[in-house]
């Protein structure tokens, strides 16, 4: 049976910690699927931070697009974390990608994985209403992609201040 769980919660949350505990609490090694591209000196250095507290017992694909095809391609292989939808949906975008066709394979492939698969992404809604058309159309997306994968999630779980809320 399936077992997709959902991590959330807002910038420097803890939501990643989280996740990577709970996935290797279901099996090792685990697969890590990191959708960040490192565009700059900064992100290079948070993707260098991620690297650097993950232990031998990861596996790491980098995939900025292609969620559904990488999750086919690793499943039965152990647990997966996908870091992070929120990226993913930024690279969709700005790449003009159809990003509801894309959640909706990603959701299709969800339910047809054998090995779990923990996904964390961002809750982007609680702030102001941005300035920009850009960042509003990106905070609607997000939202949207939120809860359509929460909806088809057997768990998800609020970061809060670095502790895990169980959500559902």
């Amino acid at each position: 049976m399936t077992q997709t769980i959902l991590i959330t919660g807002g910038a420097r949350s803890g939501k990643s910690r989280i996740a990577e505990a709970r996935c290797l609490s279901i099996g090792r090694p685990a697969i890590y699927i990191a959708t960040a591209q490192a565009h700059d000196a900064e992100m290079r250095a948070r993707i260098a931070e991620h690297q650097a507290r993950r232990g031998p017992e990861w596996h790491m694909i980098a995939e900025p697009i292609e969620l559904a095809t990488v999750l086919h391609a690793s499943d039965g292989k152990g647990p997966r974390l996908v870091d992070c939808l929120t990226l993913w949906l930024s690279n969709l975008m700005l790449a003009g990608h159809d990003w509801r066709g894309a959640t909706s394979d990603l959701i299709a492939a969800l339910t047809k994985q054998a090995s779990p698969v923990v996904l964390v992404t961002n809750e982007v809604g609680m702030g102001i209403v941005p300035e920009n058309a850009l960042a509003r159309a990106f905070r609607d997306a997000a939202g949207t992609i939120n809860q359509w994968v929460a909806a088809e999630a057997d768990e998800v779980v609020l970061a809060v201040s670095g502790l895990p809320v169980k959500v559902k």
